[in-house]
Formats: structure tokens, C-alpha cells, sequence
């Protein structure tokens, strides 16, 4: 099967492990290309103990090769955020119009990229008033799109949120 596009996914210590598997694995069924990207390792293991090896690192990927990237939660996009080029990776991919998901504490990378202010969102309840004060109009709901940012709360939310990252998928094709 040839690929609808490559949606990079942001990797760190300590991911959430179903937020990473779940959406890649959903994406890739759908047809995408899904590259871990990692921010200086070549292997992380998730919250819960899942291993993950990078297919790729952040500071040497294109992208203009990306038509999105997914920033899951877990303690890694406490990391992330402080590299970069990640912050610079995220912000030409959503500058490209490519589709930005990300769920529970994965905002916190977007807040640090400055590409939230103006946007309906939603995360885990935790960083709700890092969203709002980041100037975010923060949802209570399973997956929120707004423009070319998919966002959802927690684990539950999945099924939702990947619906909602492959409607914006196909919207932009």
C-alpha cells in the first residue's frame, strides 16, 4: 500500500504508551508513514514501561516532508518542550497547514511553540490553565478540532481523537 502522507510522532522519556502505539498504529492502518522521532536518544521507554525506537531524530527531519505530527502526553512533552527544534519542527509543520494532534499533556509542547493562542482546545485537566493562560479557549470534550490542531484529553479518548486526526487528514489532502 503506498503511503497517504508521513505523520511524525514526538517520542521522549517517560511517554504515555497508548497515546504513541494507538495513534500510530491507527494512522498507519489508515495508510500513513509513521516515524517516531526522538530529541537525542535512539530508544525512550513509555510511563508504563513500553519501550520505543526512534526511526528518526527532531533536529534532522524536514519539515516539509510532514503532512503532521502527533505530540502525545505522558512526562515527555515536559522535555520536548525545552528542545528547539522541536518547538521550530512544530511550528513549520503547523505553518505548513500540516495537522497538529496532540492529547493530555501534549499541549504543553504547542503552548512552548506559541501556536495555541486563539484556538478551542482541550488536554488533560491538569494543564488546563496552562492552555488557558497560553490564551486557548480550553473544551471539555473527547477530541476538539480547530483549524489544523486535533486535540484530546486523556487516554480514554482515543478512538475520538484519531476519528478527528483522520477527518483533518482528508479534509487537507
Amino acid at each position: 500500500m503506498s503511503s497517504l502522507g508521513t505523520i511524525a510522532i514526538l517520542v521522549g522519556p517517560e511517554y504515555e504508551d497508548l497515546e504513541v502505539w494507538y495513534p500510530k498504529l491507527r494512522l498507519e492502518e489508515a495508510g500513513y508513514h509513521t516515524p517516531l522521532l526522538g530529541h537525542g536518544e535512539s530508544h525512550y521507554h513509555g510511563k508504563w514501561g513500553y519501550p520505543a525506537t526512534m526511526d528518526g531524530q527532531v533536529a534532522d527531519t524536514d519539515p516539509a516532508t510532514l503532512c503532521g505530527l502527533v505530540a502525545p502526553g505522558g512526562w515527555a512533552p515536559d522535555k520536548l518542550r525545552r528542545d528547539p527544534a522541536v518547538l521550530s519542527l512544530v511550528r513549520d509543520v503547523c505553518a505548513r497547514g500540516g495537522v497538529i494532534g496532540t492529547i493530555c499533556h501534549g499541549p504543553w509542547i504547542l503552548i512552548s511553540a506559541g501556536i495555541v493562542r486563539g484556538k478551542r482546545m482541550t488536554s488533560s485537566l491538569g494543564i488546563k490553565d496552562d492552555l488557558t493562560n497560553a490564551g486557548a479557549e480550553w473544551v471539555d470534550a473527547p477530541a476538539v478540532v480547530d483549524g489544523n490542531i486535533v486535540s484530546a484529553r486523556v487516554p480514554k479518548d482515543l478512538p475520538a481523537f484519531t476519528r478527528a486526526m483522520l477527518e483533518a487528514l482528508s479534509a487537507r489532502r
